[in-house]
């Protein structure tokens, strides 16, 4: 299996109870709904939490400002996903998908990326 990893920044014009809030109940609703047109095996959303431990790990590394959430999406395998992606009802789904995105997220502070998992 391969994963998605998608780290989210929200809008600016968002606070971040109600990013979470359309995320949650609007996105994620509809992402699930449409799971199986990318082949999507599992779809988890984090939330990031308001905590002074967020706050300690960052000061204490010299890292950067957390995400508002990460979205991580399972797949059996990068051909299946890739397949998947060219297919006539991803093309046209993408579209509806990537306006939904912009109704939360600001792509140019957020990224996305394939991964393996090991698990020791």
């Amino acid at each position: 299996m391969i994963k998605l990893v998608m780290c989210l920044t929200r809008r600016g014009d968002l606070s971040h109870e109600e990013f979470l809030d359309y995320w949650q109940n609007s996105h994620g609703p509809f992402f699930m709904k449409n799971r199986t047109i990318m082949r999507a095996k599992k779809y988890v959303q984090s939330h990031t939490i308001t905590s002074p431990l967020n706050d300690g790990m960052k000061d204490s590394r010299g890292m950067l400002d957390e995400f508002d959430g990460v979205a991580e999406v399972w797949f059996d395998s990068e051909a299946d996903l890739m397949e998947a992606m060219g297919s006539a009802e991803m093309q046209e789904f993408q579209e509806t998908l990537l306006l939904d995105e912009k109704n939360f997220i600001d792509h140019s502070k957020s990224s996305a990326f394939i991964v393996k998992e090991v698990n020791f």
